[in-house]
């Protein structure tokens, strides 16, 4: 079919690589490029000298040390529970199974302030589980370890259900396979079974991350915001915005996009190496 004439192929009902490049990067420059374009111009509008002095402030570096450092611990938590419930609802039937699979998928529709609130009813120290944690001489909410806490709540669905249907694709047949041939539960798991996963799960995790980083709603009430201790860095522009501080809350903004980009960036190429490495096992 390859050596016909393009005259004689068959047309698809798909449309041509030029219209679809096209829309595509049309598309793409309205609802993404052209604002974080406005946004690094506005940016650097400010000067360089400027620039500086907001992004390497004090107060901006704890924010953003913790907005990055609770997202990263957070959606590395949520890899390990995350594929774990995901190997849960695929691979055992029992009472109940619908209702957890449902469950998994409430941070999705319910809004993130009543989130925030629910949780820091629970973990505050008059809290049922803080007042626990406060008589053991450690406090949860108006913490790092309350915003990490949020952002498990938040991020868990994203790797749930990005490694779920992976797992439904691997078939038991391999597992028993490795079984007969004499490899241990343990590797074959992690030899037979996590390298189909791999990449789904390195979607699942940036997913995860990008999602923690930028959550704002399920955070600003259980964090504390207190500066340089429990403030997060999308906090710190609503409060340069209130201050019709315009220039510097994009220059935080414009950090986190590079922060972000970056980090997302090294993932991928983790994720193609590892799609390129497991994919024909």
């Amino acid at each position: 079919m390859d050596s016909l004439p393009s005259s004689l192929r068959q047309p698809s009902v798909i449309p041509g690589f030029g219209l679809a490049l096209g829309l595509t990067l049309a598309a793409l420059s309205l609802i993404v490029l052209i604002p974080l374009a406005a946004l690094v111009l506005r940016a650097a509008s400010i000067g360089p000298q400027a620039f500086l002095e907001v992004a390497l402030e004090s107060r901006t570096l704890a924010a953003l040390r913790l907005s990055f450092g609770t997202a990263l611990a957070a959606a590395v938590i949520n890899s390990v529970f995350g594929l774990l419930i995901a190997w849960v609802l695929v691979r055992y039937r029992f009472p109940g199974r619908r209702i957890i699979d449902s469950a998994v998928d409430l941070p999705f529709a319910l809004p993130t302030a009543v989130a925030g609130i629910a949780m820091t009813a629970i973990y505050a120290p008059n809290g049922p589980i803080g007042a626990i944690a406060q008589s053991m001489g450690f406090k949860v909410a108006y913490t790092p370890v309350g915003i990490t806490i949020a952002l498990i709540f938040i991020g868990l669905p994203f790797v749930v259900r990005t490694v779920q249907p992976v797992l439904e694709e691997v078939e038991q047949d391999i597992e028993e396979a490795a079984a007969l041939l004499g490899a241990s539960r343990a590797r074959t798991v992690f030899q037979v079974v996590l390298p189909h996963v791999y990449p789904a799960l390195l979607t699942g995790f940036a997913l995860a991350f990008a999602r923690g980083v930028g959550e704002y709603g399920s955070v600003i009430f259980i964090a504390g915001n207190i500066p340089e201790v429990s403030e997060i860095a999308p906090l710190l522009i609503v409060i340069k915005l209130e201050e019709f501080d315009y220039g510097g809350a994009t220059v935080i903004a414009t950090v986190m996009l590079v922060i972000s980009f970056a980090m997302l960036f090294v993932i991928n190429a983790l994720q193609s190496w590892s799609r390129a490495k497991h994919g024909n096992v």
